[in-house]
């Protein structure tokens, strides 16, 4: 005979409950469900963003790193020109410019090419075909700069214009304020897309924080009916957003930092081929360094606050609006 099945207690059995009956385990669920769909959409266009700025801040820290190094190595020299000039000694005047050069202070060495030399350098644009020997190919002088010195360039200037007419002094000042004005626009432009990802951000997490406030209206009217007060339930919904945002900021920002790594782990498999140094020449080196992945380590926690930020002030808003 089959026993009947034991009914369970109703809510007005005093708490009464029958012998070897296993009490219910309830367990707090979230105002906001985790698993959403809105909130994995956001998640991934927070990793997207950060990825990004992260790309965009290590490219910029690589412009700046490069535009300091070439400005470093032509800072620390000079060149002076000696052009051939009919009815003077080219070899003359090339030694009474070394020799002026060596005299002046600040000037730890000074090394002219030679002919063959002075025609390599043209022959990129030339042609190796030529016959340049016939050409009225200037010789030029190296001169390089003591550390921490200030060499007298007017002085120099004016004994080259006395004793070498045909020769011009090069300080590359030129070319230093055009690497430091590109440094400074590719620090401005990195900026100015940095608030751009920013505003997107903020315009994305305000979109997803309404639609969650407007899915879970009901379970939030329910709560301001037993008494929960307006900073517990935005409490809730930042801690959600803010939980979305590092997992996101995580996300892209460790993608960025996985392609970096990759970057810089070729860079050192290419040093010393000559691809490598062409590339080291003209790029400078493609590792961000320490401050780098520090940026953008705090690039991943900024759009993480972010996140929450807009997402408490937006929960304010509406709340505000219900009542």
């Amino acid at each position: 005979m089959i026993e009947p099945a034991e009914t369970l207690a109703e809510p007005w059995d005093n708490g009464h409950a029958a012998a070897g009956r296993m009490p219910v385990q309830r367990t707090p669920t979230p105002i906001v469900p985790s698993d959403a769909l809105a909130g994995r959409s956001l998640a991934a266009v927070v990793a997207i963003m950060t990825f990004l700025a992260a790309l965009t801040t290590g490219a910029v820290m690589m412009v700046v790193g490069a535009a300091s190094e070439w400005q470093s190595d032509v800072g620390r020299e000079v060149t002076i020109q000696v052009r051939p000039v009919s009815g003077r000694d080219i070899e003359a005047d090339v030694r009474s410019a070394v020799e002026l050069a060596r005299s002046s202070p600040g000037i730890t060495d000074v090394r002219p090419f030679t002919k063959a030399e002075s025609e390599q350098l043209v022959e990129p644009w030339l042609g190796s075909g030529l016959a340049l020997g016939e050409l009225p190919i200037p010789r030029m002088i190296v001169v390089k700069l003591a550390s921490g010195s200030a060499p007298d360039f007017a002085s120099l200037r004016s004994a080259l214009a006395v004793r070498v007419p045909s020769a011009s002094l090069d300080d590359h000042r030129g070319w230093i304020d055009r690497m430091r004005s590109m440094a400074t626009t590719a620090v401005a432009g990195g900026l100015a897309i940095l608030v751009l990802v920013i505003a997107v951000t903020v315009l994305s997490v305000t979109f997803a924080t309404r639609g969650a406030m407007a899915m879970n209206r009901p379970i939030v009217e329910v709560l301001h009916y037993v008494g929960a007060t307006d900073a517990f339930i935005a409490s809730q919904f930042q801690r959600h957003f803010l939980l979305l945002g590092f997992k996101g900021g995580a996300v892209g920002g460790g993608g960025a930092l996985v392609l970096f790594g990759i970057m810089a782990g070729v860079n050192a498999w290419v040093a010393g081929t000559p691809g490598g140094e062409e590339a080291a020449a003209l790029f400078g080196s493609s590792s961000v360094g320490l401050g780098g992945y520090l940026a953008i380590f705090g690039q991943i926690v900024l759009m993480a606050v972010v996140t929450a930020l807009t997402s408490r002030h937006t929960v304010d808003e509406t709340l505000n609006a219900i009542e």
